[in-house]
């Protein structure tokens, strides 16, 4: 078999193997944050709210990337405070302009109601977790749904591109 022949049958052998190889989940770093459990969480910073002025924020969400393709999403979450619990939700927006459903006597999302994903339940200050979901394309929010935060400004949106 000569030079070109061999390689000829190597492309084929790579490109007939890699074909039906498994693709690798996107893997999304988040860390959650607050300014301290001493300091005054504002309130009315939930997503869609009218007049949101997130500067005002106390605590949030840094993810890392901010859109990933559809398939399976790693998300690797680290809480990054000193003293407060946090968690992180994956919300389906089935209307980006609307606001998560909420109630208001618990102060905090209707996760139901919502569209719930999957959920890195409270970690304590300084603990990592991880989630791994299969999501189809669409906008979606990361909440912490802890009482008060998520109103308090403790989310991020999230694209997944088909």
């Amino acid at each position: 078999m000569n030079t070109i022949s061999k390689l000829g049958l190597a492309a084929a052998m790579l490109t007939t193997c890699s074909s039906g190889a498994v693709q690798a989940a996107s893997l999304v770093q988040v860390s959650l944050w607050d300014k301290g459990a001493s300091t005054e969480m504002p309130m009315g910073l939930a997503y869609a709210a009218p007049g949101l002025d997130i500067t005002r924020a106390t605590m949030g969400m840094k993810v890392l990337p901010g859109a990933v393709k559809a398939g399976e999403v790693t998300f690797k979450v680290k809480n990054d405070s000193k003293d407060t619990i946090h968690e992180m939700i994956v919300m389906f927006l089935a209307d980006p302009k609307k606001p998560l459903p909420y109630i208001d006597a618990e102060n905090r999302v209707d996760e139901d109601k919502a569209g719930d994903k999957g959920e890195v339940s409270e970690l304590d200050p300084g603990k990592s977790g991880s989630l791994t979901v299969d999501l189809k394309a669409g906008k979606y929010l990361l909440i912490c749904n802890v009482p008060g935060h998520y109103g308090a400004g403790m989310w991020a949106e999230f694209t997944v591109d088909p």
